[in-house]
């Protein structure tokens, strides 16, 4: 039977000799991101969004995600994370889950749809630069009911 420590030696330690970096960082990756599909399958389908696996070390699995309702969710149904995890060789000795929330650096921004303006706006806009006394705004709201849709 092996130690709990095993575990560290298959997450942490890639053989490597002179000249072989760029190998050990590629095997790393691959076991890395075979481990992440592993652990996306035992989270529930509706928490898998936005949720990635960080590591896993001396018991410890660690998961991060985008906002803190998920990870609450996550928290909540870790012993059954475990459970199915434990029934896979890498994740033998999980016993703690832990989830970091680390929001997004930054989020798309949507594309703004500008509509014309309608005839009955452009009129309406017209109609109070005529009432207006300050120069400066008038020519703004006269600009603004230029914008009409043909």
């Amino acid at each position: 039977m092996r130690e709990k420590n095993d575990q560290k030696m298959i997450f942490g330690k890639v053989p490597s000799g002179p000249g072989s970096t760029l190998k050990a960082l590629l095997t790393k990756a691959e076991l890395h991101q075979q481990a992440e599909q592993l652990v996306l399958a035992a989270i529930p389908q509706e928490l898998t969004d936005g949720t990635r696996f960080v590591s896993c070390a001396d018991g410890e699995l660690v998961l991060a995600t985008d906002n803190a309702g998920r990870a609450t969710r996550l928290r909540f149904r870790q012993h059954e994370i475990m459970e199915a995890l434990r029934q896979e060789e890498l994740f033998r000795f999980v016993w703690k889950v832990k989830v970091k929330v680390s929001p997004l650096r930054f989020r798309p921004r949507p594309v703004v749809k500008t509509s014309p303006l309608s005839k009955e706006n452009a009129r309406l806009l017209k109609e109070e630069a005529g009432h207006t006394k300050d120069k400066a705004l008038r020519e703004v709201l006269e600009k603004l009911a230029g914008h009409v849709r043909d």
